[in-house]
């Protein structure tokens, strides 16, 4: 009997990994994982949408809903989850000492839209006085110059962005002192040199995340699984199928991950933090679908609206593909 073939474009997760290798299989589907960058899966698929099935940017994906019909469908599953406290850097004389000192000063961003940032500007709003439009931004490339919004925007006048200076970029002009902060998905590389001009703004990365998670019980989603529009309605029934094999694949690397005959990552203390993780987040710390995830996505679709990435503000419902959410009871 023949099956459907589709390629998946996706990171190298230990969640996803089983599909990778084949020993989890769609229903009725061959995949051809395409292991990538996460910066060039988004751009190849948001531009040119080369794959079938692609890992996607949260809030990538919210802008692409303002077309009509709306390119992509998606399933709640979450490749990516990151508490961001860390993504956020300061150059040490830019007088910046606490969050709460960002208001009026010049933070770049490799774009305006990323997921990172959407999160880190609601965050800073909500809990540190630091509104969304209180800052200037300038997008340009991290480390190497040139880059640009993978997807066109429509922003309101309240946010004020420019471009970074030709040839130049992000990383050196934060330790030179162009800019005043840096919010990125990726440390830049002045401190991964130990530049003494380069720090975070959160010191106590890992304490202030846990405080926002006994504050708030959110644990930040990044990145969504989507299928082409096309492929959807040509065949509805992949949306379940993708959705029950990405759920068995995340399921045995909870298993695999707690193995403690040797170490599966090079992390020392990988199992008494794995088992604070499970004390803190709870068993199911990385859950899939909606209901154990309104809260995380209802606080992003608001920020999302509210900094002028969404005309309207979302409901998690209207994200998903309605196969990937309801299933059969036996």
């Amino acid at each position: 009997m023949s099956r459907l073939h589709l390629t998946f474009a996706c990171g190298d997760y230990d969640r996803t990994r089983a599909l990778n290798e084949g020993t989890i299989r769609p229903d009725g589907i061959d995949l051809t994982y395409l292991r990538l960058p996460v910066e060039e899966t988004f751009f190849r698929m948001i531009r040119h949408r080369e794959f079938e099935v692609a890992e996607m940017s949260l809030s990538s994906y919210v802008v692409s809903l303002r077309e009509d019909p709306s390119p992509f469908v998606a399933l709640p599953v979450y490749t990516s989850r990151m508490f961001r406290h860390s993504s956020l850097y300061v150059n040490a004389g830019a007088g910046i000492d606490a969050p709460e000192d960002l208001r009026g000063k010049v933070v770049g961003t490799p774009e305006y839209q990323l997921t990172a940032g959407v999160w880190m500007r609601g965050i800073l709003g909500d809990r540190h006085s630091v509104p969304f439009d209180s800052v200037s931004y300038v997008t340009g490339g991290q480390e190497t110059a040139g880059r640009v919004e993978k997807a066109k925007l429509d922003l309101p006048d309240s946010v004020r962005i420019t471009r970074a200076p030709q040839g130049r970029t992000l990383a050196a002009m934060l330790a030179e002192g162009e800019i005043d902060a840096l919010c990125t998905p990726r440390v830049p590389s002045p401190f991964v040199a130990g530049d003494p001009r380069v720090r975070r703004v959160f010191p106590d990365v890992v304490g202030a995340e846990k405080e926002y998670w006994a504050a708030i019980g959110v644990f930040p989603i990044m990145h969504v699984v989507v299928i082409r529009r096309d492929v959807y309605e040509r065949h509805r029934w992949v949306a379940q199928s993708l959705y029950k094999a990405l759920l068995a694949a995340r399921d045995q690397a909870y298993d695999t991950l707690y193995d403690t005959s040797a170490l599966r990552f090079m992390l020392p203390w990988l199992t008494p933090q794995l088992e604070e993780a499970r004390e803190l987040l709870g068993r199911d710390y990385w859950s899939y679908g909606i209901e154990d995830n309104r809260a995380a996505l209802e606080a992003f679709l608001r920020y999302h609206h509210e900094q002028g990435l969404s005309q309207r503000l979302w409901t998690p419902q209207e994200l998903f593909a309605p196969e990937s959410t309801e299933a059969a009871v036996i």
